[in-house]
Formats: C-alpha cells, structure tokens, sequence
C-alpha cells in the first residue's frame, strides 16, 4: 500500500503540516521515533507570528483559556511596545509548547491521522514517482512507499542527510542548560525571573513552567497548598564548552554554572529534569529535492530567540501543506511545490541572520551597550518599534505573488503580506479574516460594494470560498484574493477590472474548472 505523505517528526511543525493536509482531504502518516516531552519541546510562549497562524485554523479558540495573553515583545532584549502597531496584531500568549502539541494532536486524531511512535527512520530513496522510507518499527523494519517524504525531525534529524542535502553553517562553544525544579514560593531562586544579561552575555533566566504558576507569580491565583511551583531554569554563557557535551546533566552542574553566572549561590530546589542546549547556525541549501521537503528546525537551525525558530517552522508547515494537498488533489499549477523553497528560504535565511545580529548585541554586552543604547532610542520612533516587533515576532515575510514582480513592486501594498485580523461585517453577521480560513481554503473577499462582477471565481469555486463584506476599516481595497495560508495573492481598489484577479487565481489555484 502506498501512502499520499509521511512526515518525519512530530513535533509542532510535523503535526501543524499533518493538520493542513488533513483540512484538504489529505491523510499523511505521521512517523517519530519516541513519544516528546518538554525536553524537545521546551517553549513556554508564543510570538505574534504563532498566535496568528494558529488563530486562522481555529486552535486559539481552545487554547485562549489555557494560557495568558501579555503585550509584550523584544529584540535583544530590547523591549518593544507591540501595542503601538497600526495593525490588528496578536500578542505574546505563555502557553508551554507540550500543550500546544497535544491539542494539535487531539485535532489531528479527529482527522483521521495516525501518529506512530516508536518508528525510526533508517532509509531512504526516491524515484521519478515517490520514495521509499526504511522505518524500524517496535516489530522490526518495513518499508513504506509514498509520494512524497517531508521531515519535520529538527536539526539532527535524518531525512536531510538521507536526502543528501547539505546544511552550510556553523557551530560555536556555548554552554546551555535548560530544565525543571519544584522550588518554594518566595525563594531565592525567584529574584532571578526578570532576564539580566551579565557584561560577558551569559544569563540565567527563571519562569513559570505552566500557566497556573505564571497565575500565582501574578497574584490572580492563590498559592498552592505545599507553596512550591514548578519552574523553568535555563542558563546559556558564550565561548565556554562543557567537557563532554553528550553526559546527562546534574543538579551540581546546574548549581555550579549558575554560580559562575550570577556570583553567587541559589538554591534550586527539587530538579525534575535537566537537559543541555547549544549555540549552532545552519539552513538547508535546499528545501526541496525531489520528492523530498524539509520543514522546521530540519530546514533552519539558529540561536531560540523570541520564539522566531517556532514561528519560522509553523510557518513553513502552513506554507507547504496547502501546496502539497494541491499537487495530490489535481488542481496545482504548474511550478507551485517549487514555490515552498522559494519563499520559505528567504526567510528562514533572514530567521538566522536576525538572531545571529541579537547575538551581537548580547555577547560581549559591555562592548555592545552603546549601540544597544542608541537601539533603544530608535525603538522609541513608531516605524522603528514596528520594523522591530514585527521582525522579532515573525510577522514581517513578504512573498512575491505575480510571476517576475518583486514583491515590493507589486501593485498593493497587501500583497504578499498575510492580512491581519480585521473584523469583518458580513450579511449572516460579524466575523473576521481569521474565521475565513478555518477551512484551509482560499478565500475572495468582496469588500467592493457591488462592484466586483458577478461570478468573478465562478471557476475556482471548488477552492476558493468567495465572501461578501461591507468595507472594512484598515483594508484598503475592494478585493483580496487569499491563500489557504492566509497571504494575500491579490488585492485590487478596482475591482471592477478582474484581469488581474483572473491571473492572480490560475497563478495560484491553477486553471478553472468548466462552468454550465
């Protein structure tokens, strides 16, 4: 039996991929050598970019009540002031990324999609027509054929180097350690909850493991009865190697790093687990070959800033399902699988450079403090502070729509962009752009009036959910044709001239279907 995908990797971005093929009648298999914890999923907030693309399918109308919402974002450690956007924008949202995981996969099971743990891939080879996967399964190896492979398994995973795809980049010596201790409320360990960087860039950071502890820390929840909470520690120090970076972690080596950071001694507490983290910077050179994609930490490895790696691999999952459930359903045009490397390349490249710049300014935080003064004088300026919020949150990825238009020289500033939330007023009620995209579906959304023509998409209808609105406040054009992926693949304050609307729809959602 063949298979449509398999993706390698369960993580957040394996699983969000699985869930947009899903949504268009795509049922992939799921493969990931052992169940994941918060050791390999260790983020405990979301940026801008991640609630967004959440919102638009939906998951943030669960997750909303189960984590917190803060107006806050950084650069650096340069705090910014998202509030002062001109566009509707979500915040941060401190939610641990283990939660994140398990709705993603509630939903998935709802979708038919099987996730096998215990499956190790060990092999692979590909054709004209699919690949091959070598799986070593808990009763021993099989082999499953498919059409196309996608690996979602992180920075060391295998399917980049069984695809033979080289990942150009650099390590460099750092000594990072990250993990959970159950300390008493009002212990020394909790003067260490506000991020300091020390004059070398070395930091030893504390923060609420799980919504309930952040509650508590705030005063809007009562402590619980033993007055202990469980908390994150992660302490990182620049130019600095442990002696065998492959050896478990102990409470001591904690202890004593945290020590050398800060001067002086804490107490941490009962540990949970402790695990190592490390400083390297790579990308794919390729996101495709063949039959085979790579997605996520896979596809771009740098420094965890600002959520940016979580926001860049969600992005990437949103980006390439839709275009893989295309190809599988008949309907692509041609080129358009090869337009996931051409887009989501440029930005991961961007992802790394941007951390590799907040790198700078951290290590060696003596030298750097004055251009970090001068940095947060310009971050005052309103331009400043939204080039900065929307770069370190993962809202700034601009793509080209038109064939041979940049996207700076496209003929609306939307296009390309992904539309923000703006609410929307429609004939059976109020709604809003995210609600759209629920389906995974393209969408036109008629704000003109009356003067879009009728049956403008009569041909992609089949693809392309078409909405009537009264205009909105903030979108300035009469149509915007959306992408399941929520960018803007053409927007028009003359709707009354659907050329370019045609084109902007077999660009994209290939040739119309006959209509009767």
């Amino acid at each position: 039996m063949s298979e449509d995908v398999v993706i390698v990797g369960a993580g957040t971005a394996g699983l969000m991929l699985a869930h947009e093929l899903a949504l268009a009648g795509v049922r992939p298999v799921v493969l990931d050598r052992a169940e994941r914890t918060a050791r390999e999923a260790p983020a405990l907030a979301l940026n801008a970019g991640v609630v967004e693309l959440l919102a638009q399918r939906g998951f943030m109308d669960v997750l909303r009540d189960r984590g917190n919402e803060f107006p806050a974002a950084q650069w650096a450690y340069l705090w910014l002031d998202p509030e002062r956007l001109g566009d509707p924008h979500p915040f941060t949202f401190g939610i641990p990324q283990p939660m994140l995981d398990a709705h993603i996969r509630e939903v998935l099971g709802k979708l038919g999609v099987e996730v096998r743990t215990g499956h190790e891939v060990v092999g692979l080879s590909q054709d004209a027509d699919g690949a091959v996967v070598e799986v070593r399964t808990p009763d021993g190896r099989e082999s499953v054929r498919c059409r196309y492979v996608v690996g979602c398994d992180g920075a060391r995973g295998t399917v980049r180097e069984l695809a033979g795809i080289e990942a150009p980049g650099e390590d460099h010596p750092f000594w990072g350690i990250y993990g959970e201790v159950e300390a008493e409320l009002g212990g020394d360990l909790f003067e260490h909850l506000m991020p300091v960087l020390h004059p070398d860039g070395s930091s030893f950071v504390v923060s609420p493991s799980d919504p309930q502890a952040l509650r508590v820390l705030m005063g809007e929840a009562p402590p619980p009865a033993d007055g202990k909470l469980l908390m994150r520690v992660i302490t990182g120090e620049f130019g600095v190697a442990p002696k065998d970076g492959d050896a478990p972690v102990t409470a001591e080596e904690l202890r004593s790093r945290a020590r050398v950071i800060t001067g002086a001694d804490t107490d941490m507490g009962e540990t949970k687990w402790l695990a190592r983290w490390g400083y390297s910077v790579r990308q794919a050179a390729e996101y495709r070959k063949g039959r085979v994609f790579l997605a996520g930490d896979a596809a771009h490895h740098h420094f965890p800033l600002g959520g940016v790696a979580l926001s860049t691999g969600l992005d990437d999952a949103v980006n390439l399902g839709w275009k893989l459930a295309a190809e599988l359903n008949g309907w692509a045009p041609d080129g358009l699988l090869d337009t996931y490397h051409e887009e989501r390349h440029p930005v991961g490249e961007r992802a790394c450079r941007s951390t590799e710049a907040q790198v700078f300014l951290m290590h060696r935080l003596r030298e750097a403090e004055p251009l970090r003064d001068l940095l947060g004088e310009l971050m005052e300026l309103e331009d400043v502070n939204e080039y900065f919020v929307k770069l370190g949150g993962g809202l700034d990825a601009r793509y080209a729509m038109l064939p041979g238009v940049s996207a700076e020289d496209s003929p609306h500033r939307l296009m390309g962009t992904r539309l923000p939330d703006f609410p929307l007023d429609t004939a059976t009620g109020p709604t809003n752009v995210a609600r759209l995209l629920y389906s995974g579906r393209g969408v036109l959304l008629d704000l003109s009036d009356g003067a879009l023509p009728a049956g403008a998409a009569a041909g992609w209808t089949d693809r392309v959910d078409v909405v009537t609105a009264r205009p909105a406040e903030g979108i300035d054009a009469g149509v915007v044709l959306l992408r399941p992926d929520g960018r803007v693949a053409w927007a028009d304050s003359r709707p009354s001239d659907v050329s370019g609307l045609r084109t902007a729809l077999e660009t994209w959602f290939g040739a119309p279907r006959d209509v009767k």
